[in-house]
Formats: C-alpha cells, structure tokens, sequence
C-alpha cells in the first residue's frame, strides 16, 4: 500500500542539492508572483466593477426620483418615461423594466427580463433605497438594479407605490478589462519566473561551491593527502563549516604525523634492538652449544639448568630474526628472488628437509610451474605444514592445484589441512595478527606469534593472498593463491630493499612454527 509514496520519495531523494535549490528558489518566485498577482487582479477588478457599478446605481436611483409617474399609473405613459430613462442611461446602455402588480412594462420588446432574480425582486419591493445584483447568463455580465417608486404623503413621508423599475446593464467592458488583467497577470509571471532562473542558478552556485571544495578536500584526505585544506570567504554558515572543516584536518593530521612518528620510532627501536641482539646472540649460542655437548657430563641440576638456558637462548634468536624480518616488511627493504620452478617439487623439498615426508600426506600433480622466490616460498609451506602439526592432528594434507579467478588470471593454490579441532570463530579474523595468541594465559609459548604474520607478509609479496578456515569435516585449512605469472612490478618493487639485497630468510628456521591456535 505503502510503495507509490516510498517510490516518490525516493526520486525526491535522489534530485542533486543543485537542483533542490533552484526548484525551492523558483517555487519561492512562483508563489510570491501568483500572490501579487492574485492580490493585484482582486484590486483592480473590483476598482472597475464597483466603479460601473457604482456610477450606475447612482445614476439609476436619481432619474427613478427624478421622473417618479403619476398614479394610478397608464402603460402607456410608464413606457414613454421608461424610454426617458433608458436615454439617460450611464456608463452604458441599460434596458428598464417596470413592475406593478401584474402589469409588466418595458422599454425594449420584451415585457420582462430572464436576468432579474427572485432575491433581487423581494428585495426591491421590502427597502425603500432598492438593491443591485450582478448576474452571469450564457457568459455575458450583466448588472441588475432594482429600485422602487414612493410617493410623498403630508405627515407620513414617503410610502411605497407598488410600483418597481428594473434596469439591466451589460458589463461587457469591465469584464474584458477584467480578462485582460488575467492575462496581463499569467503573461508577466511567466517571463518573471525565467528571469529568477537566474539568480536562482546564482543563489545555488554560490552555496555549491562550498560545498563541492568540501567534498573535493575530504576525498584528497581519504586518498591519503592529510595536508588539504579549504579556502575560506564570508562569515556565514559555510565559512563556518569551512574553518571547522580546516581546523578538524590540521588536527587529523597532526595526530596522524605523531602516530607515524611513534610508529617509526618503534620499528626503529625493534630493528635496532634486534640488530644489536644478534651478534650477542651468536656468541651465546656457540656456547649454549658446547654447553649442550658437555651437558650429560654435568650433575643433574647444572644439565637441566644449561638445557633450559640453550633453549631459552634458541627462542630468544628465533624472536630477534623474526622482528628483524617483520622490520624488513615494515620498511618495505624485502625483496623477491623470482624464478620458475615445479611447484610440486619445491613443496616435496620443503617436506624432505624437515624429515615431514612420512607425517604428511601430499596431493601435488606433476607440471605446476609458476614465478615463486624458492626461499621464501619454502618458508610458507613450511610454516603452515610446522602450525598444523604442532596445533593440528594428524594427519596433515598438503594440497596444489590452480584455478581461473573471476578476471581470468589463473591462480597457483596451495592447501594445507590438519585433523585437530580446528580454529574457534572468535579466533579466525586475528590468527594473522601479530603476536595474537588465541589462550592468552600461554604466555611462555615456542613462537613469538609473529609465524603466520611473516607467513602473510611473504605471500602479499607474492602478489597472493593467505587465508584460514575451518574445513566441512573439521580441522583447520590454510589456503595459499598467488599469480601464476609471478608478482606484479608493484609487489616486485615493494619487495626490493635500499641496496637492492635480499635479507628475508637471513637466520630464519622455516621449520618451526610460532602462533597458537585454541581449538575450536
């Protein structure tokens, strides 16, 4: 029931603010045209009416007094003093009619006239003054007076006759006057509303410019270039919004230098930190190493000590190498070596040097080649493969296939699928985060939550995408599609450091696996 009227405001809603204000503009402009218009016609048409009018029931009220007839009264002389009257007829000719009882006179060939009302009779014979009326018949005007004839007596005054005159006026002319007015009135409207087209489109311009600055400035802020501001004139509300616009930008922007400050600030300090950390590091762990040797020679207490302290020491280089390479990410200093290889193959390679081969199931068909870094695309594998069986279940399936986007580009995709509990939802939008761990009271963990991160970042610069998911039959599935054709320049470059060195996979273990998944 309710559709026409949603259907209407929809296509008001959809009229531009341009439009809306010219058309309130023009209807501003109609309105106070047609009210004086309406105003001027009542004016002057009752200025020429009521002036005919006017003139003659004065003029027919002085002649009646004038050339009051004799009683008992003769048709024949009633006639001739109706045709006196009619003579003297002004401003136009009028026809006189006389009534007396059932005598019936006039001074045309017509006894009577058709245009004299009922009303207009009883009223000439109850006042002593008469009364007039205007009447529209077969669209002609005409104007009726009616007035009636008295007769002084001594001692009384003047007393009714019986006998009443009629006169019967055309108005032609004032209602031609009138008609002019009309069409005087429609014909300067229509040009006065053209001409307010134009300040109407002036009006409008200068309230869209504003706005069209505004809406010009908040696109180049959301294209990233925070330095944009609006030219302010006037004091009126625009301005205001203008200068508030302004005032809010300078803001914006200041707190978004400040937190990119910060944020460079803090990237520094973890690539500093973790530089710094590895020479140290190295020195620790030759001899964490020699200590691990000589360990089953130590007393119990002083064995689990040094273990703890190698494998203390292992994590802690595991995290100095991945915040090294998440600063690479960061500072856009990784770079893609590209070649063409059997995909198949790299990801059997991946399994035989990590001793996986007899834990993990494959389905790689023979004849994928695709453009891949060998070393990074080697991490990838491996740290989903390391995730899913450290997290997972066995068993863990690694699959290739390809398959055609929805552009046309055809896809390498990879597939790597435990039988765990899979993924909990409330996890699955941040198991990319860095250090996100899904049980936050597992601190003390084997990774540093940057794995699947690193993973992530290595993929994007393959120009691919990393997701994950729960599967149909349960079990988690990490799903890997990158370009056949290899990156495009844009991942290339971003890829590529200052020195046009690679540095990804510099002290890296792609064995291991560092962000926790809580069951599903």
């Amino acid at each position: 029931m309710n559709a026409a009227p949603t259907r209407r405001v929809r296509r008001i809603a959809t009229f531009g603010l341009r439009t809306r204000l010219v058309l309130a503009f023009l209807l501003v402009a109609a309105v106070s045209a047609g009210t004086t218009a309406a105003l001027t016609y009542r004016e002057a048409r009752s200025a020429v009416l009521v002036s005919a009018q006017d003139t003659a029931v004065a003029s027919f009220r002085e002649q009646v007094q004038t050339l009051a007839p004799s009683l008992p009264v003769d048709p024949e002389t009633l006639r001739e003093l109706l045709f006196v009257l009619a003579s003297k007829a002004k401003p136009h000719p009028w026809i006189v009619f006389a009534e007396y009882g059932s005598l019936r006179v006039s001074s045309s060939t017509r006894p009577t006239s058709s245009v004299i009302t009922p009303e207009l009779r009883r009223t000439a014979l109850t006042t002593s003054h008469g009364s007039f009326q205007r009447v529209v018949k077969n669209g002609v005007p005409y104007l009726t007076i009616g007035v009636p004839v008295l007769t002084r007596t001594s001692g009384v005054g003047t007393l009714p006759t019986g006998l009443v005159l009629f006169a019967v006026m055309q108005m032609s002319e004032e209602q031609a006057n009138v008609d002019a007015l009309v069409t005087a009135a429609r014909d300067g409207a229509l040009p006065g509303l053209a001409i307010a087209l134009v300040p109407a489109l002036i009006a409008a311009r200068s309230v869209l410019r504003p706005v069209r600055e505004l809406r010009r400035a908040a696109r180049s802020m959301g294209s990233g270039r925070l330095d944009e501001r609006i030219k302010v004139s006037g004091s009126d509300e625009l301005a205001d919004l203008a200068r508030t616009f302004n005032e809010s930008a300078g803001q914006l922007e200041k707190s978004v230098d400040e937190l990119q400050q910060a944020e460079a600030r803090a990237r520094r300090f973890a690539s500093d930190v973790s530089h710094e950390l590895r020479t140290p590091l190295a020195g620790m762990l030759a001899v964490t190493e020699v200590l691990d040797e000589d360990a089953d020679g130590l007393d119990p207490d002083t064995a689990r000590a040094v273990r703890l302290i190698s494998a203390e020491t292992g994590k802690l280089a595991v995290l100095v190498e991945d915040l090294m390479e998440i600063s690479r990410f960061d500072a856009r200093a990784a770079e893609l070596n590209t070649d063409e290889v059997d995909v198949a193959e790299t990801i059997g390679k991946t399994l035989l040097h990590r001793r996986w081969e007899d834990r993990v199931s494959t389905e790689l068909p023979d004849g994928i080649r695709a453009r891949l870094d060998p070393r990074r695309f080697d991490i990838v594998v491996a740290n989903l493969v390391g995730n899913a069986l450290r997290h997972g279940s066995e068993p863990v399936t690694v699959r290739l296939r390809t398959r055609t986007a929805a552009d046309g580009a055809s896809l390498l995709v990879v597939e790597v699928a435990d039988s765990g509990p899979g993924i909990r939802p409330d996890v699955l939008p941040h198991i990319f985060d860095r250090f996100y761990k899904a049980d936050a009271a597992r601190t003390r963990s084997a990774g540093s939550g940057l794995g699947l991160a690193i993973t992530q970042e290595n993929v994007r610069l393959h120009g691919g995408t990393v997701h994950a998911e729960n599967g149909p039959d349960g079990g988690a599935v990490f799903v890997i599609e990158i370009p056949l054709g290899g990156p495009t320049g844009y991942e290339r470059d971003n890829g590529r450091n200052a020195s046009g060195t690679d540095e990804a996979t510099a002290g890296v273990d792609p064995s291991r696996d560092d962000t926790e998944r809580a069951p599903a």
